[in-house]
């Protein structure tokens, strides 16, 4: 029996995320990858986990190891919401949940509130996993490109007004995957206004928003909303560890208690050791004190990346100057084939992430790639990019 032939509609003309499938290709001994979106590892906390561990297991282990609340550990919960609420970011009226990382608050989100064809404007480009997870609800997307300063409102308008199907634009408004890039305040007001404007949500992916290493500060757009049209998700995974699976979602009330019910029937609750873990950390250390040691350490390696970059590129190859998160991106000139650029530099071991992989036409040709700097070693930064100008010099003179 032929056994996709049975696949649901949701499903069926999903692909793997072209990101974890070049994953497969880094086996290779000796490859230098700017492909991955993980921060460093070095930079876990790694001895104080193991001996919060130890103590949770031997003092607490019968509320570590058993069923949880689906809405989270109750403290991780309100430190959580305090420390948002200190920030700016919520009110004390406010509320948020905790989830099996960002991607989960996402996908909850979704399910809560769109139905096939319902509309989805996203930045182009944009995260995979955001992508996939809207394809996956059969949604209409709708593609607004990203400028230096953030998204063009003049095309968002453009299609707010021709297209009455649009319930939700989708953002990452702080150090963008994949571009860095940054959307002004001046922005961030005008795309509310035209939130309220036509009655559409706002979904804000805020994962790097912590790890700003230059400029200036930048209010979120969940901050500067006055009528609960943003949906906000943070994450644990980029100043903590991603392998603990922690995120957290403030929405309307009404919205979160659907998003409640959605999770119960997808994990009952989020790892319950992971959330004490977190929480000892966060009350027993000074978590400004860590993400102060990670944004150092990533601007340090992003500066590095870009005056590689500035070196040994062709002058025609132009990258975004990221304040902060973990990526810059690339653009070549009109009519290059970024996947054709990745097949040589994988023959010369160095891996990046093709521009098709962030895009909503993900079979059409586009010119631009992804680099990832937190990851590699400055070492191997400086190798791999000299490497790679030596690609991109043959890839375009030929």
């Amino acid at each position: 029996m032929d056994i996709t032939t049975k696949f649901s509609d949701r499903v069926k003309h999903l692909e793997a995320s072209a990101i974890r499938e070049i994953f497969k290709l880094l086996a290779k001994p000796g490859i230098i990858s700017f492909a991955g979106g993980a921060p460093d590892p070095e930079l876990f906390p790694k001895k104080e986990f193991a001996e919060l561990a130890k103590e949770i297991l031997e003092t607490q282990g019968n509320t570590a190891l058993q069923y949880g609340i689906t809405e989270g550990y109750a403290p991780l919960r309100e430190w959580v919401k305090d420390r948002l609420v200190n920030q700016g970011v919520l009110t004390k009226e406010d509320d948020v949940i905790i989830g099996s990382g960002g991607q989960q608050g996402i996908d909850l989100a979704t399910k809560s509130l769109i139905n096939p064809g319902d509309g989805v404007i996203c930045e182009e480009p944009s995260f995979i996993g955001g992508l996939n997870c809207f394809r996956s609800y059969n949604a209409q997307l709708y593609g607004v490109p990203v400028l230096d300063d953030g998204i063009d409102t003049e095309k968002l308008e453009e299609l707010l007004k021709s297209h009455s199907n649009i319930k939700v634009l989708y953002t990452i408004s702080t150090f963008q995957n994949p571009s860095g890039i940054t959307i002004s305040l001046e922005k961030r007001k005008k795309i509310l206004e035209l939130a309220e404007k036509y009655d559409i949500l706002i979904y804000e992916d805020n994962p790097y928003g912590e790890l700003r290493f230059s400029g200036e500060e930048v209010p979120t757009l969940k901050a500067l909303d006055k009528n609960s049209r943003v949906i906000y998700f943070g994450s644990f995974s980029k100043i903590l560890a991603p392998g603990m699976r922690l995120g957290f979602v403030s929405a309307p009330a009404p919205l979160l208690e659907r998003m409640i019910i959605c999770k119960q029937t997808e994990d009952v609750h989020t790892n319950v050791l992971s959330q004490m873990i977190a929480y000892e950390f966060v009350t027993r250390n000074s978590i400004d004190e860590h993400i102060a040691k990670l944004r150092a350490a990533y601007g340090k390696k992003c500066r590095l990346m870009m005056d590689c970059m500035d070196k040994y590129f062709p002058a025609a190859v132009k990258h975004t100057c990221p304040e902060g998160g973990l990526f810059l991106y690339c653009t070549m000139p009109e009519g290059y084939d970024s996947k054709e650029l990745m097949k040589k530099a994988l023959e010369r071991n160095v891996a990046f992430v093709p521009g098709t992989s962030c895009m909503i036409d993900d079979k059409a040709t586009y010119s631009t790639f992804r680099m990832n700097y937190s990851t590699a070693s400055e070492e191997d930064i400086e190798t791999g990019i000299k490497t790679l100008g030596e690609v991109l010099h043959q890839f375009m003179e030929a």
